[in-house]
């Protein structure tokens, strides 16, 4: 387990979080929750109680009606909605539990997507050869078959698809990737495989990595493990 995260190495800080959806009680009412650069954390809790939710105030989607929450070291809860959606598309890789992959594109053209969206995570590519990162990613997620390259992403399996969609959240080197379930598709040899793909890239760029889930035999494969009902006042 690591140390709690300090000032100076904080990826994620939230502080005094509240949110409801209309008319109804909070569903998040959080004191502090933070997490390091670089650092793996496992949030566990069972479907409905609030996982997605918290994930759409961290990655600034959800404005709370309380709270601040700091993503390395900008405040973006201060930020209007325009420079919200600027800075996640600089600074956040996410990873769903569906994928989201555009299904007429190919393989590689899914994975360099966020570049064509953001030029500041085009300006982190190492020499700036977007295809060569994309298939660098696409290889440490073990799909490094040239076969893959060009082919509809329909084509796949849903690991494969799972890999494809990995690679695109961490082409550009953001300095936080999020996690919400995407596991729940696979048996557990799978998910494990998977995810030891996912922290060896994530070590090698100094992402930190929320990995949100119900799963609760993955926790023993990350730094940290943290219940939603612990941090959760709601």
């Amino acid at each position: 387990m690591t140390s709690p995260p300090t000032s100076n190495s904080v990826a994620i800080d939230a502080t005094d979080l509240l949110y409801a959806w209309p008319g109804k009680p909070p569903v998040i009412d959080i004191a502090h929750f933070s997490v390091a650069r670089g650092e793996r954390v496992f949030l566990r809790g069972p479907s409905g109680s609030g996982k997605s939710t918290l994930l759409g105030l961290l990655g600034g989607v959800l404005n709370p009606a309380r709270g601040r929450v700091c993503l390395l070291g900008t405040d973006i809860t201060a930020l209007s909605a325009g420079e919200r959606d600027r800075f996640r598309g600089e600074h956040l890789g996410f990873i769903f539990q569906m994928f989201n992959l555009i299904p007429y594109l190919g393989v590689l053209e899914n994975v360099l997507l966020p570049a064509q969206f953001s030029p500041a995570r085009a300006a982190r590519i190492p020499g700036g050869d977007l295809a060569a990162e994309g298939r660098r990613l696409l290889a440490a997620l073990g799909l490094g078959s040239s076969d893959y390259l060009n082919r509809p992403v329909t084509e796949l399996s849903i690991g494969q698809q799972q890999r494809v969609a990995a690679a695109r959240a961490l082409l550009g080197r953001p300095g936080i990737i999020v996690a919400d379930e995407p596991t729940s598709s696979l048996d557990h040899d799978s998910r494990e495989d998977f995810l030891r793909l996912l922290m060896n890239e994530c070590q090698a760029q100094e992402s930190a990595l929320l990995f949100v889930s119900h799963d609760t035999s993955l926790g023993p494969l990350f730094d940290r493990t943290l219940s939603l009902r612990e941090i959760n006042r709601a």
